[in-house]
């Protein structure tokens, strides 16, 4: 990949070297197959039965921004690289992303012994008029079956003023059919959504809006065997407790943007710290505020998101 370069708190990761990712890309396409066929694989859930991943599917939805950094994301080498970093801390269990950063992922050789989760409605472009009407545009359950990847992911807004929504709602529930045909996790990231006098779309966090996404989302499909959910913490994190009795399905907590300083970074240490001591929640999927934490220092984001389990 090659020269080292300093990756925080003294850590050194290879750089990516983009020319020879091309030049693969272009000449011996194929490799990526080859690639994932001969991927060690490991069980999805760690020995002490927790999960800590770190998720980098926003691009392709053209979500770019970490805090007030409106194109933090667009460097795919830098990004590559805060992955691959992040991807050999200890108690890092593996990524979700979508195809194009797998198939990177894939050609480093970092996907050795890790959880892969291909990420897998991006239809709804953030700030689009149809945003709400999240197509299945990235992987489908074959794909993750025939890759040989470990689950896949997908995000569901829902807004009772948007029409859109309905259509999200049943191709999750088919696609939750699909992958539960193939014995494969799905984690369901639901939410509650409204749109600002503005137009811009908000996730409401309110312990009832939580819990109604919650209700809604275990329900859908004709099995919820393999269904778990990817949920946010509450605004009052003192309500997660009465919110996560909502349901029995296995959850993960999510990061989102949490912002720019190292105050806003403690904080959401706080609230995950509390959540995780829920019965229901099993770890961590985590991106841009380990990717992109406000010291830059990846290693030591990591680690402390780590430790909270």
């Amino acid at each position: 990949m090659g020269a080292q370069h300093d990756g925080g708190d003294g850590v050194a990761w290879p750089k990516v070297d983009v020319s020879a990712l091309v030049h693969t890309r272009t000449h011996h396409p194929e490799a990526i197959a080859e690639a994932a066929a001969r991927r060690a694989r490991r069980p999805l859930l760690n020995d002490h039965g927790r999960l800590m991943i770190v998720a980098a599917d926003h691009p392709a939805r053209g979500a770019l921004g970490v805090g007030e950094r409106k194109l933090a994301m667009a460097n795919r080498a830098d990004l590559l690289e805060r992955l691959c970093l992040a991807l050999s801390r200890p108690g890092v269990d593996g990524v979700l992303a979508t195809a194009d950063i797998l198939d990177d992922l894939l050609l480093l050789g970092a996907l050795d012994h890790k959880v892969v989760m291909g990420s897998m409605n991006r239809g709804g472009l953030q700030g689009a008029s149809f945003e709400l009407d999240d197509r299945f545009t990235g992987h489908r359950p074959e794909d993750i079956q025939r890759l040989g990847f470990d689950a896949g992911k997908l995000l569901l807004r829902i807004d009772y003023d948007d029409p859109g929504s309905l259509t999200t709602l049943e191709s999750t529930a088919r696609a939750i059919d699909e992958m539960a045909a193939r014995r494969l996790p799905v984690f369901v990231e639901p939410f509650i959504s409204r749109r600002t006098d503005e137009g811009r779309l908000r996730n409401d966090l309110s312990a009832e809006a939580v819990t109604k996404s919650i209700a809604i989302a275990s329900g859908l499909g004709g099995s919820s065997a393999y269904t778990w959910l990817k949920v946010p913490v509450t605004d009052n994190p003192d309500d997660m407790a009465r919110v996560m009795e909502t349901s029995t399905l296995p959850a993960v907590l999510l990061g989102g943007d949490i912002g720019d300083s190292p105050e806003d970074q403690d904080a959401a240490y706080e609230k995950w710290r509390g959540a995780l001591q829920l019965p229901t929640v099993r770890g961590l999927v985590v991106g841009r505020s380990l990717l992109y934490p406000a010291d830059g220092d990846v290693a030591a984001a990591v680690d402390t998101a780590v430790g909270l389990l």
